[in-house]
């Protein structure tokens, strides 16, 4: 069975104020060509869908007619609902949508209701697990300690390998292997031993304010698709993060956009009874506008012929000048139309002398050097160029001129 994993579309997200859909319309649609030029029977969406918990209706037709095409070229389509999705927008007329092999998994039991899927080596399981937000679902298993992500998935996951080890017990008459199974999940997992092994004492595992799950939390299952992190990521043979389709930040650059073809064989991601081995490939999706971070001094940027290749991309600019130049960003779009995010990082800045502002302005002896001392405070150490220190002159004597003729 062949298996394409992808999660985190986020549709109607918007780049630095610009809409997204048409750039993730084409990557769907290469998408589809995917499933239909090699063969895919089973896409697996793990969770973020949407971006919002209100999507629009552009975002909706997006969704629509991505499944349809899905459909059309021949695969069934397993998806979950993410922390960024409205588990009960995603869902609606779910149940209707599974008669035509397009399963949306939102209902926080709904996992224990695995999807059958079968191919010539038998049943295949997946096991849709939605976003599971602690405090809304803890209500449902009182006597259950549910405080963290890495509790509720555990607590998930051990439901799950239960129902797996009877469902085999059922097919033991049919199949040695039994059944084989595909987890989904929108976590934050990292290779770390569960709370539960290094101590008896409850503690949370978390990382950047991120509540962490151990990857040793999916033990028992031939396949887990990963969502929620943007960049692929192989945590073990079987366990992947695909990352999202699009770039959806400037600290994306570089990373790759595509998604996972799993090809199941009859013992899973092992050795096949023909000795051969099922595979786990990364299929590349297009960068419809690359991402692009330039950095120097304005009028160098502008001038520089070796940046032609990067006018049509995302611009982020990292201005080099001592001075913060003025409308840069009208500037920068005048050779760079897709210029969305400036950042000044003068490359000459002075170290401080231990002495507070209001010190220094104190020690001053004279207006002009009261005036440079307050461009240096704000400008990182730099004081007036030549031009800005004849025009303060010029101003002082103006104001010198004027008092005197009061």
């Amino acid at each position: 069975m062949k298996i394409l994993h992808t999660s985190d579309w986020h549709i109607g997200r918007t780049f630095h104020t610009h809409s997204t859909l048409e750039h993730l319309g084409i990557v769907l649609d290469a998408l589809v060509e995917i499933v239909r030029d090699r063969g895919v029977d089973v896409v697996a969406v793990a969770g973020d869908v949407f971006d919002s918990a209100i999507p629009s209706k552009e975002g909706y037709a997006l969704l629509t007619g991505t499944l349809r095409r899905l459909k059309e070229a021949g695969a069934s389509v397993v998806m979950t609902s993410g922390n960024h999705d409205s588990a009960t927008r995603l869902g609606f007329q779910s149940e209707w949508a599974a008669l035509a092999g397009i399963h949306v998994v939102t209902g926080p039991e709904q996992y224990l209701e695995p999807i059958t899927i079968t191919d010539e080596h038998g049943p295949v399981y997946f096991y849709g697990i939605p976003y599971l937000e602690p405090v809304l679902i803890r209500h449902l298993h009182p006597d259950v300690p549910l405080k963290t992500h890495e509790q509720v998935l555990n607590f998930a996951m051990t439901r799950i390998r239960a129902d797996l080890a009877l469902r085999n017990l059922t097919l033991g008459s049919l199949s040695a292997r039994g059944g084989r199974s595909v987890v989904l999940s929108h976590c934050f997992a990292a290779g770390v031993a569960p709370a539960a092994e290094a101590s008896d004492v409850e503690r949370d595992i978390t990382a950047g304010g991120l509540d962490v799950v151990p990857v040793g939390v999916f033990d028992g299952c031939d396949y887990v698709a990963l969502g929620h992190i943007h960049g692929r990521a192989t945590l073990t043979e079987r366990v992947r993060y695909s990352g999202a389709p699009l770039h959806y930040s400037f600290s994306e650059v570089g990373k790759p956009r595509g998604a996972w073809l799993v090809e199941l064989g009859a013992a899973g991601l092992g050795a096949t009874e023909d000795g051969t081995h099922a595979t786990v490939e990364w299929i590349d999706l297009p960068v419809p506008r690359r991402l692009t971070v330039l950095t120097g001094e304005l009028a160098t940027l502008l001038a520089d012929e070796t940046l032609a290749g990067t006018e049509g991309d995302w611009v982020k600019a990292i201005l080099t000048d001592q001075v913060r130049p003025l409308d840069a960003m009208r500037s920068m779009q005048t050779r760079f139309a897709h210029c969305v995010a400036l950042e000044h990082r003068p490359t000459i800045t002075l170290e401080a002398d231990g002495s507070t502002y209001a010190e220094r302005i104190r020690a001053a002896t004279s207006d002009a050097e009261i005036v440079a001392g307050f461009l240096s405070f704000v400008r990182n150490g730099v004081g007036p160029s030549e031009f800005e220190s004849a025009l303060i002159a010029q101003l002082q004597t103006e104001q010198g001129a004027k008092e005197a003729n009061a």
